[in-house]
């Protein structure tokens, strides 16, 4: 199990830094800037981090988990956050969908970090950053460079 675990890390992260520019033009929306946060809330790209790398350093599937919950988010709706909704008494969220549970996770986490930016900038950030950022960050964290990948997959 140990070695299925390294090599399908290794294959989902060599996907996901393959296909990264690729997932940013999936997510539509305004034009996107690398330094928009900078003047309306400097500490927002600097405290997202802590409570991602926090989540992953707990459990290291967390950061595949919330690459996994990004892409889910702009595949479906174009990077809205709109996969983080909760559901209501009339609407059905995404997150609570038959058909999702159980193949997202890390909900949780993206909350944590959205609450600590919130304490530095209230109503400044979107959720629909933070979870990129938190992709980039899961990316970062989980990622060695040159990982060994087991091999001898034999089929008969």
């Amino acid at each position: 199990m140990g070695s299925c675990s390294t090599a399908h890390i290794a294959t989902l992260l060599m996907i996901v830094l393959c296909s990264s520019s690729s997932m940013l033009l999936l997510c539509e929306g305004q034009q996107l800037s690398t330094n928009f946060y900078d003047s309306s809330c400097p500490d927002a790209l600097s405290t997202i981090p802590t409570a991602i790398l926090t989540a992953i350093s707990e459990e290291t599937r967390m950061g595949a988990s919330l690459i996994n919950l990004h892409f889910k988010d702009c595949f479906v709706n174009g990077g809205d956050a709109s996969v983080l909704l909760d559901s209501t008494s009339s609407f059905e969220s995404e997150k609570d969908a038959i058909q999702k549970i159980g193949s997202a996770r890390g909900f949780e986490v993206i909350e944590n970090a959205k609450s600590k930016v919130e304490s530095i900038c209230l109503g400044v950030v979107s959720c629909a950053d933070i979870l990129a950022v938190a992709a980039r960050d899961s990316s970062v964290a989980v990622s060695i460079s040159k990982r060994p990948v087991p091999l001898a997959t034999v089929f008969s």
